[in-house]
């Protein structure tokens, strides 16, 4: 049962990107977790929400057309809420869209987008 659980949450992170990653230590390995909880002033609680603002930051993303071939050249970073946006994308209009769709995110409370035109080679 426990090694269907961790394939369950291993699944998931590839479906939610990165961003699930720290659930995932969290939830699968309790020394791990513990060192990573212990590494970071936000509560528990806290590094989950921002986790899951990263996972739906991602989905959302890859749900739209324009600028989800490009998924893998954006970071998306949350802490306490705040999104801070890093990478390259081929245009402008893609990172405008790329910021409009953090913004319309349930608990994004600022976004800081560090993004920058690279046009397709």
């Amino acid at each position: 049962m426990k090694h269907h659980i961790i394939i369950l949450l291993s699944c998931v992170s590839l479906l939610t990107g990165c961003a699930a990653a720290p659930l995932l230590v969290v939830g699968g390995a309790a020394a791990t977790g513990g060192y990573y909880v212990g590494k970071d002033e936000r509560s528990a609680k806290r590094i989950a929400k921002d986790s899951m603002i990263t996972a739906e930051i991602n989905a959302q993303i890859l749900r739209d057309d324009m600028i989800k071939s490009s998924v893998m050249d954006i970071n998306v970073n949350t802490y306490r809420g705040a999104v801070t946006l890093s990478g390259n994308l081929p245009s402008q209009e893609m990172i405008d869209q790329t910021i409009q769709i953090v913004e319309n995110v349930d608990g994004v409370k600022e976004v800081n987008s560090l993004l920058s035109v690279e046009p397709a080679e």
